[in-house]
């Protein structure tokens, strides 16, 4: 009997594989990494090939959805998926573990860090404080939602915080920045004009969580909007209600202005 091992990746680099899932990884039979939902820094798939011994293929949206070759190799062999971040974190890694239990071959889950615990800690904010996720899409011509906007607007209201995840097409190298998730939030604010966005909200940006050159800012929508926070990827963080110490923690830690604590 096979066996279908998810193992997370974690942020940033070919670094952020834990011990338990880099032993797993060595002792398989096929290695696939899903290449869609989120990315690793230029380098970490050969860097993460040396560290493992073997060769990784690649599996695109239509690979881990179709799930065809993993679930038939998984029937009789031990076969790893490779997800950056944490691999339970999208839906179509629950599905293809669903289909892999039907099919009657056993799983086995191996955490990794991901961007929703991160993303929250380097700006010291509380977790338990967060609403629903969002993912910010990249805008297209006949394609522009605006739930994202509606379901922070929900957080808001209920004084919690919403982690904003921004969009990227791996196959295409477009990864949405912090700057184009603002302007998308400014442009739905402009047509519903619920007062979510104003130019005086804090908001939040964390680009290259888990990475050596990370960074954490936390600012009025103005000064945030339109600046440069380098390389990918990137996430937003619009603050609900915020705790003294989630408020000394932005000023101290994120750069918020100091009457963020007066307030």
């Amino acid at each position: 009997m096979g066996k279908l091992i998810f193992i997370g990746l974690g942020l940033a680099d070919e670094k952020g594989i834990t011990v338990r899932g880099l032993d797993a990884a060595k002792d398989c039979d096929a290695l696939f990494m899903e290449t869609y939902t989120s990315t690793l820094s230029a380098g970490s798939l050969e860097r993460l090939e040396r560290m493992i011994g073997k060769d990784i293929a690649l599996a695109d949206r239509e690979k881990v959805e179709g799930g065809v070759d993993i679930l038939d190799k998984s029937k009789t062999s031990t076969v790893v998926l490779l997800v950056p971040g944490d691999p339970m974190s999208a839906t179509t890694h629950v599905d293809l573990r669903l289909r892999a239990h039907e099919l009657g071959v056993d799983t086995e889950v191996i955490p990794g860090v991901s961007s929703l615990t991160a993303v929250p800690a380097l700006l010291g904010l509380q977790i338990y404080k967060f609403g629903q996720t969002v993912t910010i899409p990249i805008p297209e011509p006949n394609f522009r939602p605006t739930s994202f906007y509606e379901k922070a607007l929900e957080n808001f209201e209920a004084g919690l915080h919403t982690l904003c995840l921004l969009d990227i097409k791996g196959d295409e190298n477009r990864y949405m920045t912090a700057s184009e998730g603002l302007g998308e939030l400014a442009s739905v604010e402009n047509e519903m004009r619920k007062g979510l966005i104003t130019e005086d909200r804090i908001v939040c940006v964390v680009a290259r969580a888990g990475a050596d050159d990370a960074l954490a800012k936390a600012g009025h929508f103005r000064d945030m909007s339109g600046q440069d926070f380098g390389p990918q990827l990137h996430s937003i963080v619009i603050p609900g209600k915020l705790h003294f110490l989630e408020a000394q923690a932005l000023v101290k830690l994120a750069g918020a202005p100091e009457d963020l604590i007066r307030d």
